[in-house]
């Protein structure tokens, strides 16, 4: 047997006992119980662009058994959200607990400033181990350890899909294989290390990003597979009704269904090459599972499996993420821990990417700093009963390098959402996310289109406004309410100093 055929079978295994230990767990016939005076520990999976229904107990298009098996014994969240759909973003607000506005990365090339506070730095000023693994992608170019982490693994900007540079502790190591494969070596590396300290694992995968590279041993293996159309992807008048133009216009961009990566694949190819790479995911998880039920630390360890943003699969003719679309904003969110919250639940609270941060550092028995403005769900997770958020404020800043997408400041509740654009003249969109899910009704179009001149806040005085007037009070005063609490600017610019 070839030595890559042995690694292989060896994974295969893995991610079958992997599956097979979650099952364990969630029946109790594996318990460890968390030690005295010890802080729980954490293993924070973060993928990059993974889909809300991006595995298969949510969507049968995805084959991710161990992902299911995580899923099936821990809790999920049925509305987890990224206030700031963008991968560098996205990623500081899990770190700081802070929006974007707050710790200043608006971009993919921006580092956190080193003064900001985040979790691992908290875990490790208490003792606890540390480690970071995979890619960071904050701060361009750099891939030099990051504050707040005893053990540092990672590589440039996006990285490579196979034979990677890492930078270990800050000496450049040059692997080969499959970037997600050695990741899941490192990771297993850290887990194993005995140490009488807890220790905070947080795993960053490249994968999903584009462009998609599967391991070698599942290529083809979604060949006759095809993603259903949604039905907002059809380029029709009446698919378009109400929406602002530039949303059409991005069919032929980069970022659209017609023009995608340039034209550098068809639509059924990057659904499935996005599948396949995500199964190596799954084998990584499995192994990870693996690990931890070796050591008796399965039913004891937070363990959290999300991404920094969601991802379009042709919704409204789009693709990528960057709008404030459900399917863009969404993520999933997983969470294991078998000791503190019984398997197969799913919660309907709205969790944000900012309250990753509180709820570690609760699990690990730690205050909270007043920096951070996100919410710990911990106590969800615990079963207690407390208040939580009815509305959330999404926030994304305009790209140079991807001038599609304007800038947008937007609002969503329980039943509707407001998305309000600046840097472009066009309409904004209020939906009845209730009665319309999948965003096809834009309770605004019909004003904008007979009100071309006017702005948002005419419709507070237009008798045509009609039943759009209680969702448009609504949602612009929860608009206005959340940009003053958080300390966002409570008017675009163009406007201050006008009446």
């Amino acid at each position: 047997m070839e030595m890559g055929e042995e690694k292989f079978s060896r994974r295969s295994f893995m991610a079958a006992s992997g599956a097979a230990a979650l099952g364990m767990a969630a029946s109790g016939r594996a318990a460890s119980a968390q030690p005295a005076g010890k802080g729980r520990n954490i293993v924070f999976v973060l993928l990059d662009d993974l889909r809300y229904d991006g595995f298969g107990l949510e969507n049968p298009f995805f084959e991710t058994p161990a992902i299911d098996a995580l899923a099936k014994g821990g809790v999920v969240f049925e509305r987890a959200f990224a206030t700031t759909s963008l991968c560098s973003p996205s990623r500081a607000c899990t770190l700081s607990g802070q929006y974007a506005h707050r710790h200043g990365v608006l971009d993919n090339n921006t580092a956190l400033p080193p003064d900001t506070p985040t979790f691992p730095q908290e875990l490790q000023k208490a003792g606890y181990r540390t480690g970071y693994i995979g890619k960071w992608h904050m701060g361009g170019e750099s891939d030099s350890p990051r504050p707040g982490f005893d053990r540092w693994v990672s590589f440039r900007g996006q990285g490579v899909y196979l034979n990677p540079t890492f930078n270990v502790d800050g000496e450049k190591v040059k692997r080969d294989g499959h970037v997600t494969d050695l990741i899941t070596d490192y990771a297993e590396e850290f887990m194993r290390q005995e140490d009488a300290r807890p220790f905070c694992l947080y795993v960053g995968h490249k994968a999903v990003h584009a462009m998609f590279e599967p391991a070698e041993r599942h290529k083809g293996s979604y060949a006759n597979k095809t993603w259903p159309r949604p039905a907002s992807m059809a380029d029709t008048e009446e698919n378009y009704r109400g929406k602002p133009a530039w949303v059409r216009a991005q069919r032929n961009s980069w970022h659209g269904v017609d023009g995608m990566y340039n034209g550098e694949c068809d639509f059924d190819t990057f659904t499935r090459a996005y599948a396949e790479t995500l199964r190596g995911v799954d084998d990584s998880v499995a192994r990870l599972v693996e690990v931890l039920r070796e050591k008796g630390l399965l039913d004891s360890t937070l363990f959290m499996f999300t991404s920094d943003n969601g991802f379009q699969f042709g919704e409204h003719g789009l693709i990528d993420k960057r709008t404030m679309y459900e399917a863009s904003i969404r993520v999933p969110l997983i969470v294991h821990c078998p000791e503190l919250c019984p398997g197969g639940q799913r919660r309907r609270e709205m969790v944000l990417n900012i309250d990753h941060a509180p709820t570690i550092l609760e699990a690990a028995g730690m205050p909270i700093p007043s920096s951070v403005q996100g919410a710990s769900f911990y106590g969800v997770l615990a079963g207690e009963t407390r208040p939580w958020r009815d509305a959330w404020l999404y926030e994304y800043f305009w790209e140079r390098s991807f001038p599609q997408t304007p800038t947008v400041l937007g609002v969503r509740t329980d039943k509707y959402k407001l998305m309000q654009y600046h840097g472009i003249w066009d309409r904004y969109e209020l939906y009845d996310l209730e009665n319309d899910p999948d965003e096809m009704n834009n309770l605004l179009g019909e004003f904008m289109v007979k009100n071309e001149g006017g702005t948002l806040d005419n419709l507070i005085s237009a008798r045509a406004a009609g039943n759009v007037k209680p969702a448009w009070d609504l949602t612009s005063r929860r608009l206005k309410e959340l940009l003053k609490e958080t300390g966002c600017q409570p008017e675009p610019s163009w406007r201050q100093g006008h009446a």
